[in-house]
Parts: C-alpha cells; sequence; structure tokens
C-alpha cells in the first residue's frame, strides 16, 4: 500500500481540462514556435491522452490569446469550420413568403472565420443574428488560437478543401461570392489534431508542422503529475509502481499508462482512500479491451 496522494491543484475532472497546466517538452515548445513562425497549422499526432488537445488550450492561456475549438466527426464538411448556412430558416422564411434571395441574411461564421477576421465575423454575425455570437472561450485579444480536433475523424475531402483557406487564409463564400480574408496583423495559430485511424492526404501533410508526442515514458508521467498534485514525487513514483505491478497478462511488458491515465488513477486513488489501489489502476489502465496494449 502506498501513501495516499493529496487531491488535485485543477478542479477539472476526466477530459474537461481547463487548461492551465500543460508540461512542455522542447519538442512541443519548437514545434508550436515554428508553426507561429512560418503561418502553418501544426498537426499534432500521438496516442490518446497523451495531451495533443489540451496543447491548443494551453497555448491560448500562455499567450492570452482568443480560443476556438471544433471537434471533427465523419459528418463534418470543410465549409462548416468556415461559415454555415441556415437551410431551415431560410426554407421556414420561404414559407413565410418573406425569403431574402441574399444569402448573407443565412450566413453563420464558422470557427476559422472568428480565428483568421473577427472584424468582418462579428459583422456577419449581426447580419445573422444573435445565434451567431462569437464562440471564443478564450482571453480577448486580436490574436487566436484554434483547435480542430481529430482530423482523421472526417472523409477526406475534408483537409483536401482546407488546403487554400490553410495555406493562404482566404476562402470564397460559394453562395454568396464573397471572399474573407487573414486580418495580416492578426495570423491564427492552428493547432490540428489526429489519432491516425485514417491516412491523411499528402497535400494536406505537405502544407502542416508535424508534431508526434510519443508515449510518455516514467518521467513525464511523473513531470506531468508533479504539476496536477501537490504531492511528493516519491509518492506519485510509488502509485506508478502499484500501477505497474497491477497489469495482468496480456499487456506488453513495457507498457504504461497514458498521462490521462495516470492523473485519473491518482485521483480515484486520492478520493477512494478505502478502495484497493491496485483494483482501482485494474478499472482505469489496465482494461481488457486494450490488453494488446503496446507502448
Amino acid at each position: 500500500m502506498t501513501d495516499v496522494p493529496q487531491q488535485p491543484q485543477s478542479d477539472s475532472i476526466g477530459d474537461r481540462s481547463d487548461g492551465r497546466i500543460y508540461v512542455y517538452t522542447d519538442a512541443i515548445t519548437l514545434a508550436v514556435d515554428v508553426a507561429l513562425a512560418t503561418g502553418r497549422p501544426l498537426l499534432v499526432s500521438g496516442p490518446t491522452g497523451t495531451g495533443k488537445s489540451s496543447l491548443a488550450r494551453n497555448a491560448a492561456l500562455q499567450r492570452g490569446w482568443r480560443y476556438y475549438e471544433k471537434t471533427i466527426t465523419s459528418l463534418t464538411q470543410a465549409r462548416d469550420l468556415l461559415w454555415e448556412i441556415d437551410h431551415l430558416r431560410r426554407l421556414n422564411d420561404a414559407h413565410a413568403q418573406r425569403i431574402d434571395p441574399d444569402f448573407t441574411t443565412y450566413t453563420r461564421p464558422g470557427v476559422l472565420w472568428w480565428a483568421m477576421n473577427r472584424d468582418t465575423a462579428k459583422t456577419q454575425a449581426e447580419v445573422y443574428g444573435s445565434a451567431a455570437r462569437d464562440p471564443n472561450i478564450g482571453a480577448e485579444h486580436e490574436r487566436a488560437v484554434v483547435l480542430l480536433d481529430e482530423i482523421d475523424k472526417a472523409d477526406p475531402d475534408v483537409p483536401n478543401n482546407l488546403l487554400v483557406p490553410l495555406g493562404s487564409f482566404h476562402f470564397l463564400i460559394d453562395e454568396s461570392g464573397r471572399t474573407v480574408t487573414l486580418d495580416p496583423k492578426n495570423q491564427p495559430l492552428i493547432i490540428i489534431t489526429t489519432n491516425g485511424e485514417r491516412e491523411l492526404p499528402a497535400a494536406f501533410l505537405r502544407r502542416c508542422v508535424e508534431l508526434h508526442i510519443p508515449p510518455a515514458d516514467d518521467k513525464r508521467l511523473l513531470d506531468i503529475a508533479e504539476e496536477h498534485f501537490e504531492t511528493p514525487r516519491a509518492d506519485l513514483s510509488a502509485t506508478l509502481d502499484v500501477i505497474k505491478n497491477a497489469k495482468p497478462d496480456g499487456f506488453a511488458e513495457d507498457a504504461l499508462p497514458s498521462p490521462a491515465e495516470f492523473i485519473d488513477t491518482i485521483r480515484a486513488i486520492a478520493t477512494l482512500t478505502s478502495e484497493s489501489q491496485k483494483k482501482i489502476a485494474e478499472l482505469i489502465v489496465w482494461k481488457q479491451s486494450q490488453s494488446a496494449k503496446v507502448v
């Protein structure tokens, strides 16, 4: 039995990270700097739970920039990230015989429009109405960070259709013929994540700065845990040993928890003090559905 870790410094649980805590490596810092210097999107890959998505939120917090995020699904189209046409509203107006032939009335700015040119997005939102308010969940700043999460979930046409907007920072709204261009003083940092579930087009990859976050080793796991918990490193190391010793047959010999799993295990042990730490580790880390887990 190890000493019980103290409660975390942050109140966030599960994947609901506020982004305040992030442990950078030299490689991560350099990749962000290169993306900013070149104006290219940063494509972040790596196993689940290694901090791909939370990097974007922390990058915005560190700089005091606005922050936008969009989780990509199989239904997402490239234009959804740029603008959306409210077809239902337009249909209702047509039935009521008050349809506006100008599509501008029915155009809602997407996250990339807000990040690229906030002034024109704000003007368009005023035309559309209150439902098109700025989705920024960061600070008030001229520049922005955008997270496009899990691009590999999208249809292959999505990254191809983003080549011009992400490469040249302008796009044409098909319905109205209007062109939106980047405010050149306020270039955003765009961070795109992938779990590698689908191969991305070569032309898209060429336009990105690529960062791979590898599985965390013991040192990185402990470094991350120290930032989350006011607990001596020796106690955190002992908890990691409990997790390792709880590993059942069927897992790779060198398999380790992801940073997210390690944080969850420490939090559960700190909360459920009367429960078996080994059982907690089995429930969180050593799931039978992942028995072929390899680090």
